[in-house]
């Protein structure tokens, strides 16, 4: 979805059950009154933790995430809550979000260039605006807020305590996400800003390349597909122990990360660019991020690998659909084409500060059969489907190997395009020929593909089991649709798509021949691991309809009890407890004394809920009663009276 921000839950959100709203970037677009022209400031911006010493970081702009393009720094905290942040320039404090999700308690400054700084997963806010953010909190009855203000409401100064740091939202441990973003709204590099706290002498580090067969003629070491190699190191060069054999047109990926001097963390990098025979193919630089394309990052990694491993793969080629525009024009997307002589391809990794790392390859055409020994097949059979191609192994049997494929109803045999060892392997252009299933000498294969949908249309999918409406902009490539049904116990499965394939924007979803005649408290759950998470659905009779942004299974399963609420402290001077829900997850969450509504700040990661009174002075006695509801409308209810 090309939102301005969307952040998927942790597995731990999964397994307690909290799979609730993700915050969005629409929610960080600019604040609405901003200076009228750009001023020059008459001092540098100031490092906004501990300035003036040094500092380390656990992430920098154009990092890869699972999701996004990580669009500042992450500024250490040395692990704990509670460090001043200072204002990094003067203006005016323009918007501030509390939220349980993303970027927790993020504060947002307007400043006389017309950029904008945000700081965010703050423990705190401090000055004025503290007061004034309590008192709305109480006055809009709700944790969650979402404040704008005007330029003489909040005026800051360079190096104004503004909060303190923490660890709210999504964050995975204390410490300071910092941006700086234009006036349109675009996040710049903080580290282009010079602050001497940052010290950075060390390279990238490269750990793997893969190269990919792009067309089905295409072959890696006499085979098609994808092959990973690790590299070797000697300083800042990196080579492969043997060599490459190619023919065709192949697409080259890195597996890498930036180091940071004194840390630990793998950070991202800048600039990337690949050359061959002296001349070069590919560039790719992120030095600003647009929020209306943090998503489309998917287009730019291995999504399959990242899927199916949790590898982030940089592609160094532009595949069809990739809106980005981090790519320097005038090469031929940065494909390689093997013919009839050797390439020598080298690789520079640069980070913001300057320090490079290179990668030296050399492929030389096919000329023999050089397999790759591949893993033995654990089953009689696998195929995946990687862009326009179908690829199946087969274990070897004793008989000639030949297969049949059927597409609706007619046959057609296909003999091995190569053996590898222990299976053969057969390759099918999906453009050409869909295929249901095959039979082979290991028995029947099922594919279930049903349809191509076409990414630039407008499309609506037709079946007994389900309808499935794509939107002009849904997909960045054709996608090749299966659609089946299963079950898992007594709860049915609808297979949809693969979960490898990525989403532009999402689609609507139609289940049908649902077989519980009981629709009370049934909902659609995206199968994520060995958790679920809620997607919900609206019931018409026997189909349910929902929208999706993945593509994969999704279960029925029925949500029959309610949220657990566990009682960690509850006297006069503070209200403690954790919640959780078994499935579904927390909807809603409402806390009151005497029949008065009081603020209970909510940690998803911990399921925290921590009173704080509108009077600190005034002690918490008589009913007080939390009502915690799950999103099917289970709840729970907790009554104490405080003496």
């Amino acid at each position: 979805m090309k939102n301005y921000w969307s952040l998927r839950l942790s597995k731990f959100i999964v397994m307690i059950g909290l799979l609730g709203p993700f915050i969005s970037f629409g929610q960080f677009s600019p604040p609405k009154d901003l200076p009228p022209k750009k001023i020059i400031l008459d001092e540098p911006y100031l490092f906004p933790i501990n300035p003036g010493t040094q500092n380390w970081l656990a992430g920098t702009m154009g990092e890869l995430r699972n999701t996004h393009f990580h669009a500042g720094i992450d500024i250490r905290t040395n692990n704990m809550a509670g460090v001043p942040v200072r204002a990094a320039q003067r203006g005016y404090i323009s918007r501030v979000i509390v939220s349980p999700y993303g970027y927790g308690h993020v504060m947002f400054l307007t400043h006389p260039d017309g950029n904008i700084s945000v700081y965010a997963h703050l423990d705190q806010y401090k000055g004025q605006v503290a007061n004034y953010i309590l008192n709305k909190h109480y006055e809009q009855k709700s944790f969650d807020l979402d404040l704008e203000f005007a330029p003489n409401q909040f005026p800051i100064n360079r190096g104004d305590t503004i909060a303190l740091s923490g660890n709210t939202g999504g964050s995975n441990g204390p410490h300071l996400h910092f941006e700086i973003r234009d006036e349109n709204n675009e996040a710049l590099n903080p580290l282009s800003f010079k602050f001497d706290e940052i010290k950075d002498a060390l390279p990238p580090v490269a750990q793997k390349i893969a190269l990919k067969a792009i067309g089905i003629d295409s072959r890696i070491n006499g085979r098609n597909g994808r092959t990973e190699f690790y590299l070797l190191r000697n300083g800042s060069n990196y080579f492969l122990s043997n060599e490459i054999e190619a023919h065709g047109k192949i697409g080259i990926e890195i597996l890498a990360f930036d180091r940071m001097d004194f840390s630990q963390f793998r950070c991202g990098i800048n600039e990337i660019e690949m050359v061959v025979d002296s001349q070069k193919v590919f560039s790719q630089k992120i030095d600003k991020i647009n929020f209306t394309q943090t998503q489309d990052i998917v287009s730019l990694i291995d999504f399959q690998t990242l899927k199916t491993r949790g590898l982030r793969f940089n592609k160094l080629y532009v595949d069809d659909g990739n809106p980005l525009k981090y790519y320097e024009s005038g090469f031929n997307r940065g494909e390689i084409n093997i013919s009839d002589k050797p390439l020598n391809v080298q690789i520079n990794l640069k980070d913001t500060y300057g320090n490079q790392s290179t990668i030296h390859l050399k492929i030389k055409p096919a000329t023999h059969a050089n397999y790759l020994a591949l893993a033995p097949l654990s089953r009689p059979f696998e195929y995946e489907i990687a862009n326009n191609t179908l690829s199946l192994h087969v274990k070897a049997c004793s008989s000639k190997g030949k297969i049949m494929l059927y597409e609706k109803g007619d046959a057609i045999t296909l003999e091995p395009n190569y053996k590898v060892i222990g299976h053969e392997v057969y390759l099918i252009d999906l453009q050409k020929i869909m295929p249901d299933s095959a039979a082979t000498c290991q028995g029947m294969v099922p594919f279930h593909l049903t349809d191509n949908i076409p990414s630039t249309i407008e499309y609506t999918y037709y079946s007994d089991l389900a309808d499935i409406h794509f939107k002009p902009n849904s997909l960045y490539d054709t996608l090749f649709l299966n659609v089946s049904k299963d079950h898992k116990g007594k709860s049915e499965i609808f297979s949809i798509g693969r979960s490898t394939e990525p989403l532009n924007s999402p689609i609507k979803i139609t289940l049908k021949q649902i077989g519980e005649p009981d629709h009370s408290k049934l909902s659609v759950y995206y199968t994520e691991g060995r958790g679920y998470k809620f997607i919900g659905g609206t019931w018409e009779k026997e189909k349910v309809s929902f929208t999706t942004s993945e593509l994969g299974d999704f279960i029925l399963l029925k949500d029959t009890i309610a949220p657990l609420i566990h009682r960690i402290q509850c006297h006069a001077s503070s209200a403690r407890f954790r919640i959780m829900d078994n499935l579904s997850g927390i909807a809603s969450y409402t806390a009151t004394i005497n029949g008065e509504w009081l603020m209970m700040k909510y940690d998803y990661k911990t399921g925290i809920l921590q009173s704080e009174r509108l009077d600190k002075t005034k002690l918490l006695k008589g009913d007080f009663e939390l009502k915690v509801t799950d999103k099917i409308g289970n709840e729970k209810v907790y009554k104490q009276k405080i003496l």
